[in-house]
């Protein structure tokens, strides 16, 4: 096994150290990322400078990597949502994956692209109008694809977000 100069496998994560300042921080902008510094430091009940100071700290170290704007893609004209498991074929597995990826995540209906270990290989969330234009971004983007072994289609009815995650990349 190839092992860095720590001597830990390649691409270990070291989790931050946080305290209840910092943790609290990620919640509140968790929550809501268009909080202003001075309500930051309210609800924190520190200093604006401070929970000026520790915000940068947190984006600084990698913890905080954005904001984010949630979109109604309904109001986009994309009322149908769907999660698609995609399924690769096995000859040349890694050219296809990453093949594969780069030309999903340019797709203008994709709002998620997860790689996956499991039964499928990516698990794409989508936004299209309705289903013709969902059977459409299946058979064309998807299906036509040859590296493409099979595909699951599930409409989503409702969707909840807690938080949104970085990229592992």
């Amino acid at each position: 096994m190839d092992m860095s100069s720590e001597g830990l496998p390649p691409n270990t994560v070291h989790p931050a150290t946080l305290d209840a300042v910092d943790v609290k921080i990620v919640r509140l902008l968790t929550a809501d990322g268009r909080m202003t510094n001075a309500e930051l430091a309210a609800r924190l009940g520190v200093a604006p400078s401070t929970a000026h100071a520790r915000l940068r700290s947190l984006i600084d170290r990698g913890v905080i990597t954005g904001f984010h704007a949630s979109v109604d893609e309904r109001k986009l004209g994309s009322g149908l949502q769907a999660v698609i498991g995609v399924s690769l074929r096995p000859s040349a597995r890694r050219e296809s994956i990453v093949a594969f990826a780069e030309r999903v995540r340019a797709l203008p209906q994709v709002i998620q692209v997860f790689f996956l270990g499991g039964d499928d290989d990516f698990l794409l969330h989508i936004a299209v109008a309705d289903s013709s234009q969902l059977r459409e971004f299946v058979l064309e983007h998807l299906s036509a694809q040859s590296s493409v072994a099979s595909t699951r289609t599930s409409i989503v009815f409702d969707y909840h977000r807690n938080a949104v995650a970085a990229s592992f990349l």
